[in-house]
């Protein structure tokens, strides 16, 4: 029997709405290891977004170093097996690789090919231990591959190929995972299972609200889950930060441990405990993740019904500051409030809240006749500025907001008149 923990979407030093998550991942990592340590877990598989961004902080890259460190520690034996993800540099996370290798940790951030022009399957096939070293199977690692890796003369191409779409981005991946299976194929022993693991879009498979970065400009990122025969026990999958399966029980997405958006609170998050016997799939359990710190979505609602929300709002004066609970404002407006997010930050007072985001939604407004064409010096300021009121608000402006207009045109043409003025006097 082999246990495998399948973790992705980490996203290490990832900033929310201008915030650190330092005190949220350095939570998360310790509950990992604890749980890694509690299941008795022979391999840690992390599918790709190990950091957020291409040049990580020094902070965020010490916390996973120490988690690495902490986890051979603490469990000698256990196997862990990275693969860089799109918003992952593949260098920098195979920088350190040869001093990790002596921790029983496996980094894994491009492809390389041979002279011939194939892929180096070797060194993306990483044996996976059980308590006794024994090799159980096999891990398919494959880091996210960017269009230039696999597209053009990199990678030998089958005769018939031609100019076909197989010479496109999807093509190309499909032509990598061919030539890795049929590897490991090669490789494995009998009784040895095989786990493939990558960064990618499946068809099929729901993404989030607005926190995902689409893979490749122009759509062309998702690829079919058929590029994975039965004969692979289980696939890890990375990216989309749903938890989810894609198909089969065997094939999923365990989703990033913590909510990286607020169109994320809604849904659990989670690892995935995968348990093997010889070469098949024995069982699968999902493990919630603690929130370390809550969030918090409010509408969209009406201004009254929101502030009364707000002002009920629970929570716990005790807390420190670092785990305040996030939170997001989604106010529907019919009408301009200039002092909206004064009256959301008297809603909060003496609340241990953090108000990350308030969204203003304006009301859809009939706007066929937006696009016409106008003669701005036809129209004249005052006019332009009804117009475009009308077609902001569905309505003319009160009385009270043109006379805020009229004045704040006035002070605009007196300014004006005096730098003229000033022109003048030194010409």
């Amino acid at each position: 029997m082999l246990k495998l923990i399948h973790t992705a979407d980490w996203h290490l030093g990832q900033t929310f709405h201008g915030q650190e998550r330092h005190f949220e991942h350095r939570a998360f990592l310790t509950w990992l290891l604890d749980t890694l340590a509690a299941r008795q877990a022979d391999t840690l598989l992390v599918a790709g977004d190990i950091f957020d961004v291409v040049n990580p902080s020094l902070r965020s890259q010490e916390l996973l170093y120490d988690f690495i460190v902490n986890a051979h520690e603490r469990l000698p034996m256990l196997d862990i097996v990275m693969i860089a993800g799109n918003h992952d540099s593949g260098n920098r996370i195979e920088l350190p690789a040869p001093l990790m290798k002596r921790l029983n940790a496996h980094a894994l951030g491009r492809v390389s090919w041979c002279d011939d022009g194939t892929l180096d399957t070797e060194r993306l096939l990483v044996p996976l231990t059980d308590t006794n070293g024994e090799t159980r199977a096999w891990c398919l690692a494959l880091p996210f591959l960017r269009p230039a890796e696999v597209t053009g003369g990199g990678l030998a191409r089958d005769d018939d190929a031609g100019s076909d779409s197989r010479n496109d981005y999807v093509a190309g991946i499909s032509r990598v995972h061919e030539q890795l299976i049929e590897a490991a194929r090669n490789q494995r022993q009998p009784g040895q299972a095989l786990v493939a693991m990558s960064h990618a879009h499946l068809h099929g498979a729901a993404v989030s609200e607005t926190s995902e970065r689409p893979i490749v400009i122009g759509g062309e990122e998702s690829i079919s889950a058929t590029l994975f025969p039965e004969e692979i026990a289980y696939v890890a999958l990375g990216h989309l930060h749903r938890a989810q399966r894609v198909g089969e029980e065997r094939i999923r997405y365990s989703g990033s441990p913590l909510p990286l958006d607020f169109s994320e609170v809604a849904y659990p998050h989670q690892v995935v405990e995968v348990t093997l016997e010889g070469e098949s799939l024995s069982a699968v359990e999902a493990i919630p993740v603690p929130r370390p710190v809550a969030m918090h979505r409010i509408g969209p609602a009406k201004l009254p019904e929101a502030l009364t929300e707000l002002k009920a709002l629970a929570h716990d004066p005790a807390l420190p500051r670092e785990q305040w609970p996030w939170l997001e404002v989604r106010v529907e407006l019919s009408a301009p409030v200039p002092d909206l997010r004064a009256q959301v930050e008297t809603a909060l007072e003496g609340k241990a809240l953090r108000l990350l985001r308030l969204e203003r939604r304006l009301p859809q407004v009939d706007s066929d006749n937006a696009s016409a064409r106008v003669d701005l010096e036809e129209l004249g300021p005052r006019r332009l500025f009804e117009r475009t009121w009308l077609e902001r608000w569905g309505e003319p402006p009160s009385e009270e907001v043109q006379a805020d207009f009229e004045r704040l045109l006035q002070d605009v043409l007196d300014n004006d008149t005096l730098e003229s003025a000033a022109r003048e006097e030194h010409a």
